[in-house]
């Protein structure tokens, strides 16, 4: 059974961020050394709903179903092509998505910034609704 959306998940999704924000990007990492975007949002479901996701981009975009972006809620996976590879987040809501930056690290995006707002893809809804 999958996990319901629950009110209180977009605190609890703002908590986790915290305890990792700021954390470097490494591609394979998966610690507080170092992390990439799927470990990210692999750990992310982890801690925020008790939900094992699969370790690669590639693997979580199969997971549940494709919503229209403007249906986004909190705990909603969001994707982006980045060139040759994927890249991949945690909706958190107010039109942002928690993610690792290879650039920055561990931090949080606005979906309507000029770089991810090209590099769009799809959204995946792994929750159920209310």
């Amino acid at each position: 059974m999958k996990p319901r959306y629950a009110p209180g998940s977009v605190r609890s999704l703002h908590q986790v961020y915290q305890r990792w924000r700021g954390v470097p990007y490494r591609f394979g990492g998966a610690d507080t050394e170092g992390i990439d975007c799927s470990a990210f949002t692999r750990t992310l479901y982890q801690e925020v709903y008790g939900m094992e996701l699969p370790r690669s981009t590639y693997e979580q975009v199969t997971l549940g179903r494709e919503i229209p972006k403007k249906e986004l809620q909190p705990g909603d996976l969001v994707f982006f092509r980045t060139g040759r590879t994927q890249h991949n987040g945690v909706y958190v809501g107010d039109g942002k998505f928690a993610h690792a930056s290879s650039s920055v690290g561990v931090t949080i995006s606005r979906l309507d910034n000029v770089y991810w707002r090209s590099r769009y893809w799809q959204a995946r809804r792994l929750l159920d609704e209310q």
